[in-house]
């Protein structure tokens, strides 16, 4: 499937940029900027080395082609670092500020660094400081909200150089000397015009072209519009243009008068279309966006999106997968559009389509991994076509390119309030889907601010339910990395959630989470009594195998606390509680801890005994490892009761079965030494 594709909004680095061959003018502007870089510094100039990186500003209205200068400085100067061009879009398309810790974590993420999900804005950018301390990068922000963005994601090296583009001045940024756009030299606007228009229309009439790029105030963004009208009346003469802007109303700016013009040649419904693209998360459009915005096919919109590309009024991305960017100078004129021409009860029916939409690609996204199903398959067939992957892979793919605009697409949901149950089926499809592809620990990050929206969601709908299950998703996230208290903090606020909820699968899951935590931070006996706790609530709903297991884990904690008589007991009550339930497997290895345990009470002659029991259900269980990892266990304790050629004979045994499996040895040994 390729009706898909995407662009970041967050960060993206390149090694070698390369040159915009189809810049045009800024002659002037590129030699300051060029200088800049060289300019000695006020610490410079009072004998003091530079503390952190140069910043240049380039400041320009949307519109006024400030991003295409940046990149041309970007690919001019690359060669000075080596270590690759970093970008990063400081603000949404509607002008919203992106929060410092979702940029720090795309630039860490560029750069191969990784921070655990839950860290906050000040651990994150220190990383990204300290990441950055040996490098040459060149770091070019654009749409640059305000000054503390940039202060935030500063490098502390003078090694790097920061490219800022702004609409103003950046005041709390030390020594910067802004470089303002106006617009480009007369030469090199007509240059752009005819790149659109053809140079014959350009020559029959070089007074008119000068004219319509007078009255276009020589702004890139209008050209580029003036031009696409053109180029799609190849009959019409520049002169022809000119008078027709001339007799736009003087409101607004050239590119209001010019945008109004080519918005009003447009098709109603594709008019209609334009202004619900101001709907797309992050701006990014692909052919299934535009489709459930305007509810037509998505081949037509494709037609459609190619067109509004052909007349300026829409960018395609650099991407694998057919993507459309919503130029940000033309953003907020569509959303007042759409205000203007759409009711508000058919703006949210288009977003509730394309959240629809979204939520059945990533449900095919999801499914068509689950090869081995037959349901999943006779459900995937089911699906229109246009909504189906070919393979995993095609999937996979999808996924990867389209996150930023799904990510994007579930804030949006979010922050929406009137879309809740859309939202939360989104979120849970996205979670889904990542983890079928990417697995839960590469997907954290992004699963953590998933968690965090749909805890949003459940704290305004009053969801207690909801409310503590993603609690323990957030709390599970933090203790796989390592950030315990704060996991116990959460699992604390998902029990209280779950008992407001009268929800006994998430009391009893956020009570030995509870106790799993403490045991993480050493407290044995908070460990023991919270997994009490939740041993209590499953013996009360005689769930055979949770009490099995959390017999388990009380003696783990006694075990831990050194009181091995207590731990003795609670792994028998385990081996009672697998023998009725009639699973071997876990029989056998619980009856391998209940061994250990022995042993390190001092009763070698009882660990014997349980040990050969656990060979013999091991055996029963076919576990290879297990009883590969016992028969050394034993060879150990016989040493210790001082009988070597019984031991011997159980090693040979292990190494037999080491033999047969190659592949797990150096696990089983590493078992073996620990034991």
């Amino acid at each position: 499937m390729t009706d898909q594709a995407v662009d970041t909004d967050g960060a993206s680095l390149s090694q070698d940029p390369a040159a915009q061959s189809t810049f045009l003018g800024r002659t002037r502007e590129l030699k300051e900027l060029r200088a800049d870089i060289e300019r000695a510094g006020l610490d410079t100039l009072s004998g003091r080395k530079a503390p952190r990186a140069r910043v240049l500003l380039i400041a320009g209205r949307p519109g006024s082609g400030r991003t295409a200068l940046a990149e041309e400085l970007a690919a001019q100067v690359a060669h000075d670092y080596p270590d690759g061009v970093l970008r990063a879009r400081l603000s949404e398309p509607d002008g919203t500020r992106v929060p410092v810790e979702r940029l720090a974590r795309e630039l860490l993420t560029e750069l191969d660094r990784t921070e655990p999900p839950g860290a906050d804005e000040d651990d994150l950018t220190e990383a990204l400081r300290a990441a950055l301390a040996d490098r040459r990068v060149l770091l070019l922000l654009d749409a640059v909200a305000d000054a503390e963005q940039v202060d935030a994601l500063l490098p502390d090296t003078p090694d790097c150089l920061a490219v800022a583009v702004a609409e103003g001045p950046l005041t709390g940024i030390a020594d910067v000397r802004p470089c303002t756009l106006g617009g480009l030299d007369t030469k090199s606007a007509v240059e752009l015009l005819s790149r659109h228009t053809g140079s014959v229309r350009i020559t029959v009439d070089p007074r008119a072209a000068e004219q319509l790029v007078e009255l276009c105030q020589a702004q890139p963004a209008a050209l580029t519009l003036a031009g696409g009208w053109l180029a799609a009346r190849p009959q019409a003469a520049v002169a022809d243009l000119a008078k027709h802007v001339r007799a736009e109303s003087d409101e607004g700016s050239a590119l209001d008068r010019v945008f109004r013009l080519v918005y009003a040649s447009l098709p109603g419904a594709a008019a209609r279309m334009l202004r619900l693209l101001s709907l797309a998360p992050a701006g990014l459009v692909d052919p299934h966006t535009a489709s459930a915005l305007a509810g037509c096919s998505v081949s037509g919109a494709r037609t459609t999106l190619d067109d509004f590309v052909a007349l300026g009024l829409l960018r395609a991305a650099d991407s694998p997968l057919p993507e459309y960017e919503v130029p940000g100078c033309l953003h907020g004129r569509l959303s007042a559009l759409a205000r203007k021409h759409d009711r508000p009860a058919e703006l949210q029916l288009a977003r509730a389509r394309m959240l629809e939409r979204t939520v059945r690609l990533l449900q095919t996204c999801r499914a068509v991994t689950e090869t081995d199903s037959p349901q999943a398959r006779e459900k995937l067939l089911a699906t229109p076509r246009d909504l189906r992957f070919p393979h995993p892979r095609a999937a996979a793919d999808w996924l990867r390119a389209r996150r930023p605009a799904l990510l994007a697409a579930a804030r949006l949901a979010v922050a929406d309030g009137e879309l809740d149950t859309l939202a939360r089926r989104l979120m849970s499809q996205l979670v889904r889907a990542m983890v079928a592809h990417f697995g839960t620990r590469a997907a954290a990050p992004d699963l953590y601010g998933i968690h965090r929206l749909v805890l949003d969601v459940a704290e305004r709908r009053a969801l207690p339910r909801e409310k503590a299950a993603a609690l323990l998703n957030l709390a599970d996230l933090d203790a796989r990395t390592g950030r315990t208290p704060e996991a116990l903090v959460r699992y604390r606020a998902a029990l209280d959630a779950g008992r407001e909820a009268n929800d006994p699968y998430a009391t009893g899951r956020a009570m030995e989470s509870v106790g799993g935590a403490h045991l993480e931070l050493g407290d044995y006996d908070r460990a023991a009594d919270w997994f009490g706790r939740a041993l209590a609530q499953h013996l009360g709903r005689d769930e055979r195998a949770d009490a099995a297991r959390l017999y388990g884990r009380v003696a783990t904690a006694h075990t831990y606390a050194g009181r091995y008589g207590e731990a003795v007991r609670s792994w028998r009550a385990a081996i009672a509680g697998y023998r009725k339930s009639g699973d071997v497997g876990a029989h056998a290895r619980a009856l391998s801890e209940l061994a250990r345990v022995q042993e390190y009470a001092g009763r070698p002659e009882e660990s014997l005994r349980t040990c050969q029991e656990a060979v013999d259900r091991a055996r029963r269980a076919e576990d290879v490892r297990l009883q590969a990892a016992l028969h050394l266990r034993l060879a150990d304790t016989l040493d210790r009761l001082g009988d070597p050629t019984a031991a011997g004979l159980e090693r040979s045994a292990a190494e037999r079965m080491l033999r047969e499996e190659p592949a797990d040895a150096c696990e089983i040994r590493s078992t073996s030494s620990e034991d």
